[in-house]
């Protein structure tokens, strides 16, 4: 089953009625949790949406999606509360996601408590985590103070301080450093939103730059790795040479992306260099699709990725449309069957956001893109998949895909 999750999803649909209550059991206003921390209200085959107005709606209901029961194996050991009117604070907490913490990610308003944040920690009631000295949440960046919770704060005097202390703090929890960084850019988060998902899967951490200064924050984080792989998400004309050519005094630098927000996001999907990159160019994957105009939604939806059908994320730079670039991604990937879909692999789809970031009309589309298809079209009347009206090529994938080996037309070294 799939569905439209979320605040502002069809309140008055009587069904949901039917929905709440066993779901939720948490006395009067089970109602309105349900709205604001995201259980179903509208379905599609092969999507879910978290139908969230903002990001910390949805990072509330993606945390319950990833932790929904009671007993302690199903409630996580901690939370990660970061500062979500600060898109790069948000976005390098997602590495807090990874093991071993698996903390998800809440979002503050700066330091205001959105009910919808504090009714999801109510109801997640983390543990303790041994590896944080017992805190349940972890606090990143200027964020309120939970009650009766026990805390740890990683702090800073800017968004590039607070990464390179995220950093630092991810290292202690695992024991070692990473030998791998991704690099992202400060100023142009729809480029940089992908590399939340990775994070959150991997535990690699995420560190800013300017287009054309290296600053000194992130400079002393790389220092502290020792001469890492470093790879930097985005075009030159996001992450100047200028950069790169500090950055190769760092470490080893390989440039991933594209020029435009929705190849660039493919890009990074496709990528794969050793253990670094989802290298997704079979079928049988999760994928999250979010918009580019609401960047802590990456930070929401990156729990996502390191659980359930595991896969990278894909940003759509209008919510009207969907990207050419994202539809010829999407019939790469698609499912096919010979003989019986029943034996194949199936893809997934998680819409981030209510209508006003991802359109339905949009959501449609993907929803047949992901639909698993006769590989020999005479199997059907009618195609499954379509674009806009036009039938899609049937894939060539069968019940058994064999992966690709990773692309290198997508990958660029750095300059």
């Amino acid at each position: 089953a799939t569905a439209l999750i979320g605040a502002g999803c069809g309140k008055e649909n009587p069904s949901r009625k039917t929905l709440d209550k066993p779901q939720l059991g948490i006395g009067s206003t089970e109602k309105e949790a349900a709205e604001d921390l995201g259980f179903p209200g509208f379905a599609t085959k092969n999507t879910t949406r978290v139908g969230g107005s903002d990001p910390a709606a949805n990072a509330a209901a993606v945390a319950r999606a990833v932790y929904p029961g009671d007993e302690p194996a199903q409630r996580p050991a901690a939370v990660a509360l970061a500062d979500g009117s600060d898109w790069r604070i948000a976005l390098a907490a997602s590495a807090l996601m990874a093991p071993p913490l698996r903390a998800p990610v809440l979002l503050s308003d700066g330091e205001k408590a959105p009910a919808v944040t504090v009714e999801a920690l109510r109801t997640l009631a983390p543990t303790g985590s041994k590896r944080t000295g017992g805190a349940q949440v972890v606090r990143v960046g200027d964020v309120f103070r939970p009650a009766r919770l026990k805390t740890t704060d990683v702090t800073g005097a800017n968004p590039f301080a607070v990464a390179r202390a995220l950093d630092a703090f991810g290292a202690a929890v695992r024991g070692s450093a990473s030998n791998r960084v991704v690099v992202v850019s400060a100023d142009a988060p729809g480029y940089a939103m992908p590399a939340a998902s990775w994070s959150a899967r991997s535990g690699d951490p995420i560190l800013f730059v300017r287009k054309d200064v290296v600053p000194p924050e992130t400079r002393a984080a790389l220092k502290a790795h020792r001469k890492p792989q470093i790879y930097v998400l985005g075009p030159s004309k996001i992450v100047s040479p200028k950069v790169t050519r500090v950055l190769r005094t760092l470490g080893t630098v390989t440039r991933v992306g594209d020029q435009d927000i929705a190849s660039n996001a493919v890009a990074f999907a496709r990528f794969r260099d050793g253990e670094f990159g989802w290298g997704i160019t079979d079928p049988g994957h999760g994928l999250v699709f979010a918009s580019a105009a609401r960047p802590a939604d990456a930070a929401a939806a990156a729990p996502l990725s390191s659980s359930g059908t595991y896969g990278p994320l894909l940003v759509l730079p209008q919510a009207g449309r969907l990207p050419a670039a994202v539809q010829q991604y999407l019939l790469d990937v698609q499912p096919g069957y010979d003989l019986d879909p029943v034996r194949g692999v199936y893809n997934h789809g998680w819409i981030i956001g209510d209508a006003k970031a991802i359109d339905i009309g949009v959501q449609a589309k993907i929803d047949g893109l992901l639909e698993i298809s006769p590989v020999n079209a005479a199997q059907e009347e009618e195609p499954t998949a379509t674009t806009g009206g036009a039938s899609a090529p049937k894939p060539s994938t069968t019940t058994t895909p064999k992966p690709d080996p990773s692309p290198t037309t997508t990958t660029r070294s750095a300059p």
